[in-house]
């Protein structure tokens, strides 16, 4: 096809105005003499003005896809936000409660394995026991090879004016009561318990259970004990602990109060209901077994606390008046 063909079909058939069958006829012409701009090509592509028309299109255009943008943004950004918020870690608790009962935790650990170690340790040592009101004793405790003990107790009877030992051997724990310039009386044992048994509460001093059962009780890590460390008792070594009851509704096991433990599981001091107690010196090695200091017999043992004493009204028999 010759060129301009197709645009002489419709110039013939009169499809077209005048003027533009002229200018279509001759497209050179056109541009050559007429000094015609792209634009005016644009014009009569697009039917119109073309700022009109193509802005009018590209904001359309850029309108439908914006809308389209911020309807995909608005749906995504909840979905973005919670899963941040899942892939997130959960916050981490304040970490008050924990610095506050790891000590505590380590505390009642280190406690008990110090009490386990004394458990192993026979040795003869001293203590100086001090009580309100009472001038200070010393208080000798022997845990042989065995495992049989004994404690002495000056002033542990009568309100202070007998001296006496409670000693566990294999037959069971007895009172021993010692002779001594205020009770020049022999000395002689009362079975008041078997092995291992719990002593009447009258008849009982307390000193022996810092050295007996009371540390099976620092032993038990189920027991209801709040323990954390202490500052030191004055005169004693090694570690200090506070020791406390959990339980409101029971009756503590052990007196509350301050124990402190040298390394190797030796008591060096205590501070409980009866007193404050301190190791006086260095331990001595234990004997291989303890025996009774006198003969067991069937009679009564010494209360605590001395019985009353008579009145003097009581001893006097009144006068028959006659």
């Amino acid at each position: 096809m010759r060129p301009g063909a197709a645009l002489s079909s419709p110039i013939r058939r009169g499809l077209l105005p005048a003027a533009r069958r002229a200018h279509l006829a001759n497209p050179r012409a056109l541009l050559a003499g007429h000094s015609v701009r792209p634009a005016g090509r644009v014009r009569s592509l697009l039917g119109g003005h073309p700022q009109n028309q193509l802005g009018s299109r590209v904001r359309s255009l850029l309108g439908s896809r914006v809308r389209s943008l911020l309807g995909a943004v608005a749906l995504g950004v909840p979905v973005l936000l919670g899963g941040c918020t899942a892939d997130q870690a959960p916050p981490v608790p304040s970490t008050t409660s924990d610095a506050a009962s790891t000590p505590a935790t380590e505390a009642r650990a280190q406690l008990a394995a110090l009490a386990a170690a004394a458990e192993d340790r026979h040795l003869v040592a001293s203590y100086t026991l001090t009580v309100d009101d009472r001038p200070n004793r010393t208080v000798v405790v022997t845990h042989a090879g065995d495992r049989t003990w004994r404690v002495d107790i000056p002033g542990g009877a009568l309100s202070g004016t007998a001296d006496i030992s409670i000693i566990q051997t294999a037959s069971g724990v007895f009172q021993c009561a010692l002779q001594s310039p205020l009770r020049p009386d022999p000395t002689t044992c009362v079975r008041v318990a078997p092995p291992n048994g719990r002593i009447a509460s009258g008849i009982d001093p307390r000193v022996q259970h810092l050295f007996t059962d009371w540390r099976g009780v620092l032993i038990d890590r189920q027991a209801p004990l709040a323990v954390s460390t202490s500052r030191p008792l004055p005169g004693t070594r090694g570690t200090c602990f506070s020791v406390d009851s959990t339980s409101a509704s029971l009756a503590a096991p052990l007196d509350v109060g301050i124990y402190c433990y040298d390394q190797d599981g030796t008591l060096t001091g205590a501070r409980v209901a009866f007193g404050t107690l301190v190791l006086a010196g260095t331990p001595s090695p234990a004997p291989p077994t303890v025996t009774l200091p006198g003969p067991a017999v069937d009679g009564e043992p010494l209360g605590i606390t001395a019985p009353p004493t008579p009145s003097r009204s009581a001893e006097v028999s009144p006068t028959p008046s006659g």
